[in-house]
């Protein structure tokens, strides 16, 4: 028998148990449940931009979507002007089954005539030709001032952390620290993370005076982030294990 552990540092999102184990709804109609509400309401939605954020496609999207609307957990509602044109669409999700209200008539999958609107999307990283539908999630949220305590304390940790190692004096409440900081938390990244880049900086670093300059947010904290993270400690191998591994490269 198996058991489960969890450990959750931050940024999570928590859905009720009603639809996480419902045994009607598949893994797949239940992760793009979880999906759509680790996102704020009135979120701006491209069908096109979602599906680049997981390998099914497009056309799996769609069926769990519709799988969602044919259980009562989404309402998708589309708003026309006098010309009969869709110029909006209200999505809905609930964690209580809807079906007192009717859908709308048509599919919302078809091609309606639309009217041109310039819109905007967080999350569209790339610019896509693809006319997409307006749509907004509503979805009770929970308080997000918990959130920015939360991050407060942990770019505050971070900064603390980074001065204690090199002896510096930066300042977690630098517009530009908190940023960097701000962005790598929502990449996914822990405050485990930002200790263990400084470490291996200041090892790599600090005693060098041409480098030692470079233990700074700006430099550690940013786009490099990953790679430093990932980086192997050549100190743990002695030179014959070190140039023995990098042969087999």
């Amino acid at each position: 028998m198996g058991k489960l552990s969890k450990k959750f540092v931050t940024h999570f999102t928590t859905i009720p148990n009603s639809v996480a184990q419902n045994d009607q709804l598949s893994w797949k109609a239940r992760g793009i449940f979880l999906y759509l509400a680790s996102k704020p309401s009135d979120w701006q939605f491209y069908e096109i931009e979602v599906t680049r954020h997981a390998p099914d496609g497009r056309a799996s999207l769609r069926a769990g979507l519709k799988e969602l609307e044919d259980k009562g957990y989404l309402k998708r509602y589309r708003k026309r002007n006098d010309k009969g044109q869709v110029i909006d669409s209200d999505w809905i999700i609930t964690d209580e089954p809807m079906f007192n209200n009717p859908m709308s008539e048509k599919p919302m999958f078809e091609k309606p005539t639309q009217v041109n609107r310039t819109l905007q999307n967080k999350d569209l990283t790339k610019k896509d030709n693809t006319k997409e539908r307006h749509t907004k999630y509503s979805l009770a949220q929970p308080d997000n001032s918990s959130k920015k305590v939360e991050n407060s304390k942990q770019i505050k940790t971070i900064v603390q952390f980074l001065n204690d190692k090199t002896g510096s004096h930066y300042r977690a409440s630098s517009a530009k620290t908190k940023k960097l900081i701000h962005a790598r938390l929502n990449e996914g990244f822990t405050v485990d993370d930002f200790e263990k880049v400084i470490v291996k900086k200041c090892k790599d670093w600090k005693a060098d005076t041409k480098m030692a300059k470079y233990l700074r947010p700006e430099t550690l904290f940013g786009t490099k982030f990953e790679g430093y993270l990932n980086e192997i400690d050549r100190s743990n191998y002695s030179i014959n294990n070190w140039s023995s591994w990098e042969a087999k490269l």
